[in-house]
């Protein structure tokens, strides 16, 4: 009796482990590689109320949101910390033309095609994959970003919509009858997103 017991509870539990421990929820929630400079989202964009676009120019146009080039950095920093040791790599990048080598954090399979300028221009906020950015010290991948938590969103997108407006604004929080404001943007700006395969699978 327990041999039949074990003989059936071993698989079941061997392919609960594998595909909890082998998911992207826990192996890739919570990545965050120290960075070849320790840059503070939390001051940038929280403290200073950076716009996200003003590092990643191209994330309304392009299907990546660019890592900001070392002349971005410097815009400020050749006033502000100028002679700061942390920075000494930003200015030997800036002297030398050679570019930082940002670690990303987020990154899907090349195998799945994603595209920011249509996730932007349908009202989905930074905050809905990235988390509240503007109050980390390190990024930190806060979504999976697996096929299922995508295609969640893509049966459902009206609860993580918001106005285009409102897209960079982490602080932002739907108002109270947050239903009369899905109607609304459905209503204006309709979207349909894809869940066939062949969708993100190009």
């Amino acid at each position: 009796m327990v041999a039949a017991v074990a003989g059936i509870a071993a698989p079941v539990l061997a392919t609960a482990g594998i595909w909890y421990w082998g998911s992207p929820r826990f192996s890739d929630v919570g990545y965050r590689p120290i960075q070849p400079v320790p840059y503070s989202h939390k001051l940038h964009a929280g403290d200073l109320g950076l716009d996200c676009r003003y590092c990643h120019a191209s994330v309304e146009v392009s299907d990546v949101a660019n890592v900001p080039p070392t002349q971005a950095c410097m815009n400020c920093h050749r006033l502000v910390k100028r002679d700061s040791a942390l920075l000494a790599p930003i200015r030997d990048s800036a002297t030398s033309g050679r570019p930082m080598h940002w670690i990303r954090v987020h990154k899907l399979p090349d195998y799945a095609y994603f595209t920011h300028r249509a996730h932007i221009a349908a009202g989905i906020g930074c905050v809905t994959c990235h988390g509240r950015i503007d109050q980390m010290e390190v990024v930190t991948q806060h979504e999976p970003l697996s096929m299922s938590w995508c295609l969640d969103c893509h049966r459902n997108p009206a609860p993580n919509r918001r106005p285009v407006s409102e897209v960079t604004n982490s602080k932002w929080a739907p108002p109270k009858d947050a239903g009369a404001l899905a109607a609304k943007l459905s209503s204006e700006h309709p979207v349909d997103p894809p869940v066939k395969c062949s969708g993100c699978h190009r």
